[in-house]
């Protein structure tokens, strides 16, 4: 029996100007499923996030997330994902609980609700202990973590992580994955996953696309896209490598390199 598709794209699209930062892709995403949007720095993987947020609008194409569709029910879709961002969502000055109890209200949570949400989340995440400290004191797999218990206080039906481990170190990284792990399988939420590593990606994600230049150059299991390649058993550094393409130029520009850094220095 088919699974409920849960993110739906056809010939998805964003153009700035003349660059085609996203050249109409289709894509679906099941129920349940963790699914990793992998490509080098300007390949499209955020543009196409921030347009199933809502903080984009596209160009072309359309889209369906949680069963809404992106252009005539964003509301709706709105209510039913959480987004962990690459920049800073948290207010360093609060304390976790109150940083979860402001986003909880800002979804319109009744406040006895929220009363139960905010410890069951701490204890998710494991920061009952650090629950009401300032978050300036936190560590950056700490902030990680709580930014995705803001995401799902209101038990979305989908999140969106994009890149959620950069600039962690790798005890860090490695229990930010089971942390994500849990949260898959206890609340049964589709994950959609961008990240550079691809140790992470192969940890976490049953199925990838490899963005380039904003097209999606493969689709499928880490098998199947190896034998697509014709390599086989091949890991995926070496797949990546074949779909995402080779050239030095496709990897980032200085812009890309100072937010990175930005964002290393806030976790580390």
């Amino acid at each position: 029996m088919p699974k409920e598709t849960m993110i739906e794209l056809k010939g998805l699209a964003k153009h700035f100007g003349p660059i085609k930062a996203v050249d109409g892709i289709d894509l679906t995403v099941a129920k349940g499923e963790c699914f990793g949007l992998l490509g080098r720095n300007g390949a499209g993987k955020s543009t196409t996030i921030k347009m199933l947020v809502g903080l984009l609008q596209p160009s072309a194409g359309w889209a369906k997330v949680a069963g809404f569709d992106l252009a005539r029910q964003s509301a709706q879709v709105r209510a039913n994902i959480g987004y962990v961002p690459q920049s800073l969502s948290v207010d360093g000055v609060l304390t976790g609980w109150q940083n979860l109890e402001i986003f909880g209200q800002l979804h319109c949570l009744p406040r006895s609700l929220l009363q139960r949400r905010i410890p069951e989340t701490l204890a998710m995440l494991d920061l009952e202990d650090a629950a009401h400290r300032p978050v300036a004191t936190y560590s950056g797999g700490m902030v990680r973590r709580l930014e995705i218990g803001q995401s799902i206080l209101h038990r979305p039906a989908v999140i969106l992580l994009d890149e959620p481990t950069v600039g962690l170190d790798p005890v860090s990284r490695r229990i930010m994955w089971d942390h994500i792990r849990r949260l898959q399988q206890k609340e049964k939420i589709t994950l959609l996953l961008t990240t550079h590593y691809m140790d992470e990606a192969q940890e976490l994600c049953g199925r990838i696309a490899i963005m380039n230049k904003g097209r999606i150059a493969g689709l499928g299991t880490t098998a199947q896209l190896g034998r697509k390649a014709g390599m086989p058993g091949a890991d995926l550094d070496k797949i990546f490598a074949h779909y995402s393409g080779h050239q030095e130029a496709d990897s980032g520009s200085l812009k890309d390199v100072q937010r990175s850094r930005r964002l290393a220095r806030r976790l580390g």
